[in-house]
């Protein structure tokens, strides 16, 4: 059984939660003097504590330290990674001080049963955290298959010269055993987690010893940078002994011990205290568990929400950067916990805010090329909703309006390079030269001001439109990101993209009277977040606004695409990101349905009215399979 992880940033406690020996007073020994009166769980009638382990002569077949307690003939089943590098060997032999421990710690064999005085009469058990048995898949690996390989996260001296960062923490006959980590005879050497550690491991101390967040090599990336900047490494943030999640004070202090543990690992993925997900809800969700409160993030995925893998399609470290058929949504696809900062301020768009720092993307200038880390936050957005394939459009979302595109959920069609007219999120604004009479000097926050708002710059970020709804930056008490949101498509205002109370197809009714509001808390307030609504509806940049939207109740979705709208698109040209939902209008008579920016006309078909090239429109005197807010029938 042997626990050496790979990416193991962690050599810590025997348990997610420390045990407390609180009869122990002294640093000899500790649970391990199992004479009687000691106050160990586990004793017997020997009252030399040495000689339950040590025998002064011969002992079991002559091996050194003059091992005296039988050995276990188990084989384990051990840790693996998709990701090591350096694998064990979990039949027998053991590295001979691996053996010696496990031949109590792995349940097979009684405490006390010796070679020199044969099975001793013992009193008490073992606690059972401290009973790891054979199923050894939550361990961090020992006796590793020598000779040990490289690894851009581990301390080169281990490949090297078999030595570890800290002459603390030893290399046994060049290899990871138990007694790298703990030392039987000190149990206290760790004065909070009293676990017979080598050395204090507080701030991660032991896990360093071994794995190095420092260290640099082309073309490959350290999945430990960052470390030392780092929230998880840095927060003063007080933990309940409650949380279990570590035997230390504070954040920092528990550092690695935080989300990993070094046995009886919840989670055999990485040594994880809990699975993915649920190893970050210890801390983010609420609750008392850290002191102040870190960001709940938690309750937003109450909402409508990025959705949590189920069953298999969970995230790995070795998976392809770009997410095809295994489609999932885990905080580890987004938030890098090696490296991952406590945002303060932030930084202006297109860039990637420091709570994502150190995460991977994909590049948008072919939406293939992966980008380690990624600098602007949109690329990792693209992971997902660039050109990977399995894309789907999930109900919970809300209607989604139907665009002439290969590909309409690709939003790298729509907002990249090659785009007619696209929202600046990958290019600066302006690109069309088309006047934008109604943008705003400020975003306005979600209270309609601009205390919270951002002066209205070159760019802007996925994240300004798909955000939590009470999100901090824009001046609420929520998370920031699109972890959820009440409204449709995770947007942080609302967007109707119908007014039909029953969806597409049924009478527009709702927001005709009165009129629909047109600021930030009306049905197009995350329009009126960047737009003044009162200017559109002016006739600077098209006279039709007021009719259609402001009295009809006509959804901006209906002819714009917020996104953008693509060089393949069904609309000729695209201007202005108009980008028409073919499930509401249709050919005008065998007219394909266009816009014309110079003479301001559409050509289509819209709730029974054709409109014209000319900017006519008529009535017809026959029912269209088109009708207002529909769908064709």
């Amino acid at each position: 059984m042997r626990v050496f992880l790979r990416f193991a940033w962690l050599l810590m406690v025997l348990a997610c939660a420390p045990v407390v020996y609180s009869q122990i007073t002294t640093d000899v020994l500790g649970a391990h003097n199992l004479s009687p009166g000691s106050g160990s769980p586990v004793s017997g009638p020997l009252n030399a504590p040495c000689t339950y382990c040590h025998v002064p002569h011969s002992g079991n077949g002559n091996l050194a330290p003059l091992w005296n307690q039988k050995l276990s003939n188990s084989t384990y089943t051990t840790y693996t990674s998709t990701t090591a590098q350096n694998t064990d060997n979990p039949k027998p032999p053991l590295g001979n001080e691996s053996g010696f421990c496990l031949s109590c710690h792995d349940g097979t064999v009684a405490a006390g049963d010796t070679v020199l005085f044969g099975k001793v009469a013992m009193n008490g058990s073992m606690y059972p955290q401290d009973n790891f048995g054979t199923q050894l898949q939550g361990s961090h690996p020992f006796s590793l298959v020598l000779p040990l390989k490289d690894s851009i996260d581990l301390v080169a001296s281990i490949y090297q010269n078999a030595k570890t960062a800290d002459p603390k923490v030893p290399m046994i006959m060049g290899n990871v055993e138990c007694t790298s980590c703990h030392n039987p005879h000190a149990q206290a050497t760790d004065k909070i987690s009293l676990n017979f550690l080598v050395r204090d491991s507080s701030n991660g101390q032991l896990c360093i010893a071994c794995h190095d967040p420092n260290r640099t090599a082309t073309n490959q990336t350290n999945p430990l940078a960052g470390w030392a900047a780092s929230i998880h490494y840095t927060a003063q943030n007080k933990v309940s002994t409650q949380a279990h999640v570590g035997p230390y004070p504070t954040v920092a202090a528990n550092s690695c011990s935080s989300c990993h543990a070094m046995h009886n690992a919840g989670s055999q993925n990485r040594l994880l205290r809990a699975s993915n997900e649920q190893d970050c809800i210890s801390c983010h969700s609420g609750g008392s568990n850290v002191s102040p409160a870190a960001p709940d993030v938690f309750t937003e995925f109450k909402k409508k929400s990025h959705p949590f893998p189920a069953g298999s399609n969970t995230h790995d470290a070795a998976e392809k950067m770009l997410l095809n058929t295994n489609r999932h949504a885990t905080c580890a696809d987004c938030h890098d916990s090696h490296a991952s900062q406590q945002v303060t301020t932030f930084s202006p768009p297109p860039m990637i805010r420091v709570s994502q720092t150190g995460i991977a993307g994909i590049s948008g200038s072919d939406g293939t090329t992966v980008l380690t880390p990624a600098v602007n936050q949109y690329e990792n957005c693209l992971r997902c909703h660039g050109t990977s394939i399995g894309k789907q459009s999930n109900p919970i979302y809300g209607y989604l309006p139907v665009r002439a595109a290969a590909d309409p959920l690709n939003v790298l069609v729509s907002l990249g390079a090659t785009a007619k007219s696209t929202h600046p999120v990958m290019r600066p604004k302006g690109s069309s030269g088309a006047p934008q009479p109604s943008l705003l000097p400020n975003m306005l926050d979600l209270q309609g001001g601009t205390t919270h708002g951002r002066p209205m710059g070159t760019q802007i970020l996925c994240t300004d439109c798909h955000n939590s709804d009470d999100n901090r930056e824009f001046g609420g008490a929520g998370a920031n990101g699109p972890h959820g949101s009440q409204y449709w498509h995770i947007l942080e205002r609302d967007y109707e993209s119908s007014q039909a109370p029953g969806g597409p197809g049924t009478p527009i009714t709702i927001n005709l009277n009165p009129l629909p509001d047109l600021t930030i808390h009306g049905p197009y307030g995350m329009c009126a977040k960047c737009h003044d609504l009162n200017v559109v509806m002016q006739a600077i940049s098209w006279s039709g606004h007021q009719n259609h939207v402001y009295n009809d109740g006509v959804s901006c979705s209906v002819c714009h695409n917020a996104h953008g709208v693509g060089s393949t698109s069904g609309n000729p040209t695209g201007d202005r990101m108009i980008g028409f939902d073919v499930s509401v209008v249709g050919s005008n008579n065998g007219l394909a349905i266009s816009y014309n920016r110079a003479a301001n006309t559409c050509t289509l078909m819209c709730h029974n009215v054709a409109h014209n090239p000319d900017g006519t429109v008529k009535s017809q005197t026959a029912p269209s399979k088109f009708i207002q807010r529909g769908v064709p029938k």
